[in-house]
């Protein structure tokens, strides 16, 4: 008898992207943030079919989109087997349900797939905890949609209302889970404080910056240890803490979850303790993607997160990241006969924009001992203002 042999391969999702383009966008950000949402996608590890924009002066209030697209999303999904379709925006409970009753696929919203993608990253139990609770907080309201098939049915004794106590019951679970989250996130929280308040002693250095601009790279770089970095976003989700001696100065340098854009209000709560870190450092190193198109809107994307968590006004470097991928001609400039060099960037509105700050390529090892010398010069500095009489600076 011939053997049959069966493919155990987890078949890899497909998806469609969804965006509203309101009033004040052009079309080309709404291509940048589709691009970011595919970037999510692939992050969470489907892969992107076809991206559907439609231009509104404010998402509809039953479906997100207008009938007339929601029916050209419906045949393209219909024809071409898709498993699922993101929106780039948070939809409310009833958009969910009657977009899925509509497209009968499973449907995601942008907080819901970073949601998922915490989740698969999260490492340690202060991590996977804050994760679950933004999760819960982000289901409670969305409990209904999830028992459709227990609703009031016509006649039948016995059939009357199963659904409504099973949602009861499921709100009562949920919220207990909830409490419990919380006890514990505290009780870590103040663990971490007890550990923060040990290095108050010593300079605290931050790398903050939208997500996959390179901070783990730097980290790994400066205090040659071993962070894990990938280019897909929100590789680190954990913050990491390590000492570093630049000469005879040393400090604690942190590497904490990179910022994006509509980042979820649930994660900003979750991660409160993960984002002490940077709200308690004395110095912020901001790393910025200069390769980026619109690396303008992510420094405003992360300045506007810093000013949330009460940060914005602290001693900041900022470092622009990727200056060997850097394409004049996205920004604005002149493409030039001769490359780009260090003189360049120096002379130019971002350095003059943004003092002090330094141009690196972290993975090719460009200016790196600048980038060295301005963060000895900078903590050296505080370090002599704090403690003008320690021994170790002479």
């Amino acid at each position: 008898m011939k053997q049959k042999f069966y493919d155990t391969a987890v078949k890899q999702e497909r998806a469609v992207l969804v965006g509203v383009i309101i009033q004040g966008e052009t079309d080309e950000q709404a291509k940048e943030y589709l691009e970011e949402l595919q970037f999510l996608v692939a992050t969470a590890g489907a892969e992107t079919v076809k991206s559907f924009t439609q231009k509104l002066t404010r998402p509809d209030r039953a479906t997100f989109v207008g009938s007339g697209r929601l029916e050209d999303i419906k045949a393209f999904v219909t024809a071409e087997e898709i498993d699922m379709v993101v929106f780039d925006d948070e939809l409310t409970p009833s958009q969910l349900r009657n977009i899925e009753n509509e497209l009968q696929v499973k449907i995601l919203d942008r907080n819901n797939l970073i949601l998922d993608i915490f989740a698969g990253r999260a490492q340690t139990a202060q991590a996977k905890s804050q994760v679950e609770l933004a999760q819960l907080q982000y289901l409670l309201p969305r409990l209904t949609r999830l028992w459709t098939h227990l609703e009031r049915q016509k006649g039948g004794i016995g059939m009357r209302g199963p659904g409504e106590s099973q949602i009861e019951t499921d709100r009562r679970l949920i919220l207990n889970k909830i409490d419990l989250l919380k006890d514990k996130l505290k009780l870590i929280d103040k663990q971490n404080a007890t550990q923060r308040k040990n290095r108050s002693q010593q300079i605290r250095v931050a790398l903050v910056g939208y997500t996959n601009v390179g901070k783990s790279t730097i980290m790994n770089m400066i205090s040659k240890s071993e962070v894990f970095a990938e280019n897909k976003l929100f590789a680190t989700l954990d913050t990491t803490v390590r000492k570093v001696v630049i000469e005879n100065v040393p400090f604690l340098l942190s590497d904490t979850v990179g910022f994006i854009r509509k980042l979820p209000h649930h994660l900003v709560e979750c991660f409160k303790s993960t984002l002490d870190e940077v709200r308690e450092a004395d110095i912020l190193v901001h790393v910025v993607d200069i390769s980026h198109p619109n690396f303008e809107d992510q420094i405003r994307t992360v300045s506007e997160t810093l000013k949330d968590i009460g940060a914005i006004d602290k001693k900041t470097i900022t470092v622009f990241n990727k200056i060997d991928a850097f394409k004049p001609l996205q920004h604005g400039m002149e493409e030039q006969a001769e490359p780009i060099t260090l003189h360049d960037f120096k002379n130019s509105w971002m350095a003059k924009n943004n003092s002090p700050a330094i141009f690196i390529s972290a993975t090719k090892k460009e200016n790196i001992e600048e980038f060295r010398s301005l963060l000895y010069e900078e903590v050296k500095a505080m370090h002599v203002e704090r403690y003008p009489y320690d021994q170790l600076l002479y």
